[in-house]
């Protein structure tokens, strides 16, 4: 992966259309970067591009210049555009819709911007009108060809800007079926900060025999930023982030976080500290997110807490300090993250806080970017010293230590310690269980209750006759149980030998000799 030395120093030596020079000249742009050096002369020859080069470094015009000077000969017919760039996010979108804009001020060319998060109404509307430059992001773009509204076949140029972002975010899938809807003679240019293995994969699908442009090294982050760290617990970080935003030092402040829900319980607790700050994150409507931008970069905003979806292309400049709330996850978010300072020349200021449980996120940053981070303490700044091996004590001791300043009893055991009385816990007591007496007073053991299958024995056994046969029960029916006795043995016809209905006679179940003496009836009286 390399790219051709170049030893142009000024756009002029490019071999641009007159009024795509005037639009350079007319935003001031003099010296190209060292990505614009090596790619824009490869664009111009309409070869396919994989370049790789860290944030800031203009990939933007890199793509942009030669498109338009190649779009500026044709006409664009309806529902059918000529250059497509695909966009992960939607604020860069907006922001390439500026620049194809800005140089395509002296040029009869046309750019829409479909994104989601808007009304797809007058996008339909759009997309049916003839556009040269269309700026999407992947689904909106989808929608709106599975509506009918527009045709991907007069596709000249194909532009996936911010590759390793779209493989994060999982818009691959989206892309490859883009790319199968586009005709299979274009150009096609792929730009991303890093180059993932996966990305290289990707490209060899996307890509006719590319020219590898590379102008940095993978991670790499610029020498103009200021990088430090502050180690400290996960509950101060608020705490010192107000405090270094109160240094006015700080012109204006970037805050990135993890999460939406951190964004927003972070700004409501800076808002209470009457800090000029406002959110930005994917949750939010889409007018209300170009609003934030556009505040931000009016100045209006001094101080705006985003998650990653602000970290990838977005140009803002006069950002003093990137202050990194959260240890990024991915260590490629990390150069994302301080590569929107130290822009255009100008130094910037990266601060990280990290906690006990984000070491090992901070460990692979400084294995990627192969720099160990300065170590800042807390106070620098004029912020309270915080010690990384404190431990943190919980409310309640805090609360006990508070209310220790008062004037309170001495210890009972004589500690030093106020509350020890309060502090110590009291020895278990156990319940006595209750002692029988005897009348003269001498205690005895506790009377044993015999249990139920010895209560019904001992009246089994009062009852039962010597001689008597034990009774017979029948087996149980439906929850009911019936004694099986002689008398209801007996019932219906005796089907006895004869011999045995002679012995015993017709004697009835009363004078039964084999009947318990307790069921017999009384003897009669004699006299």
């Amino acid at each position: 992966m390399s790219s051709r030395p170049s030893t142009i120093t000024s756009f002029d030596q490019f071999r641009l259309s007159e009024p795509v020079q005037r639009a350079i000249r007319d935003a001031r742009f003099t010296t190209p970067t060292p990505v614009q050096q090596a790619a824009i002369p490869l664009a111009i020859e309409r070869r396919d591009i994989l370049a790789t080069a860290q944030t800031g470094t203009g990939k933007t015009a890199a793509f942009t210049l030669p498109m338009i000077d190649r779009l500026a000969g044709g006409r664009a017919r309806a529902r059918m555009p000529r250059a497509l760039i695909l966009e992960p996010v939607r604020e860069l979108a907006l922001q390439v819709q500026e620049q194809v804009n800005l140089f395509s001020a002296h040029v009869n060319l046309s750019s829409e911007l479909f994104i989601g998060g808007v009304n797809i109404g007058p996008q339909i509307r759009r997309a049916a009108q003839p556009v040269d430059v269309m700026i999407a992001t992947p689904g909106r773009l989808l929608d709106l060809f599975d509506r009918g509204a527009l045709l991907l076949i007069g596709v000249e140029i194909l532009v996936i800007d911010e590759a390793d972002r779209m493989l994060d975010m999982g818009f691959i899938p989206d892309i490859e079926s883009i790319v199968a809807k586009l005709p299979v003679r274009r150009q096609t240019m792929m730009l991303s900060a890093t180059m993932p293995p996966e990305i290289g994969r990707i490209a060899k699908r996307f890509l006719q025999r590319p020219a590898r442009v590379s102008v940095a090294p993978p991670a790499a982050t610029t020498e103009l930023v200021d990088q430090s760290v502050i180690h400290c617990r996960a509950g101060d970080k608020d705490r010192i982030l107000r405090t270094l935003l109160g240094n006015p030092a700080i012109e204006s402040a970037l805050v990135f976080c993890n999460r939406k829900r951190t964004v927003d319980e972070l700004v409501r607790t800076l808002r209470r500290d009457r800090v000029q700050v406002e959110p930005l994150h994917g949750d939010m409507a889409q007018p209300v997110r170009l609003k934030t931008m556009e505040a931000f970069r009016g100045g209006e905003i001094r101080v705006l807490v985003a998650t990653d979806v602000a970290g990838r292309g977005l140009d803002v400049r006069g950002i003093s300090h990137v202050l990194n709330y959260d240890v990024p996850t991915q260590p490629e978010d990390y150069v994302h993250h301080i590569g929107r300072t130290g822009r255009a020349g100008t130094p910037g200021t990266s601060i990280t806080l990290a906690a006990s449980a984000e070491r090992e996120h901070l460990e692979a940053i400084e294995k990627l970017i192969n720099l160990k981070i300065r170590v800042q303490r807390a106070d620098e700044g004029a912020a309270p010293v915080i010690s990384p091996t404190a431990e943190a004590k919980p409310r309640r001791a805090r609360r006990i230590e508070k209310d220790a300043s008062s004037d309170q009893p001495p210890a009972p055991d004589g500690s030093s310690h106020p509350l020890a009385h309060i502090l110590t816990p009291a020895a278990p007591r156990h319940r006595t269980p209750p002692v029988r007496q005897h009348r003269n007073g001498i205690a005895a053991a506790p009377k044993r209750i015999p249990s139920w299958s010895e209560t019904v024995g001992k009246a089994r056994r009062r009852h039962q006759d010597a001689d008597a046969e034990p009774v017979k029960r029948a087996p149980s029916r439906k929850g009911y149980r019936r004694s099986q006795t002689a008398s209801n043995l007996n019932t219906g016809p005796d089907k006895r030998p004869a011999a045995a209905r002679t012995s015993r006679g017709s004697k009835s179940f009363r004078d039964s000799e084999h009947v318990p003496a307790f069921l017999r009836p009384p003897p009669a009286a004699t006299d």
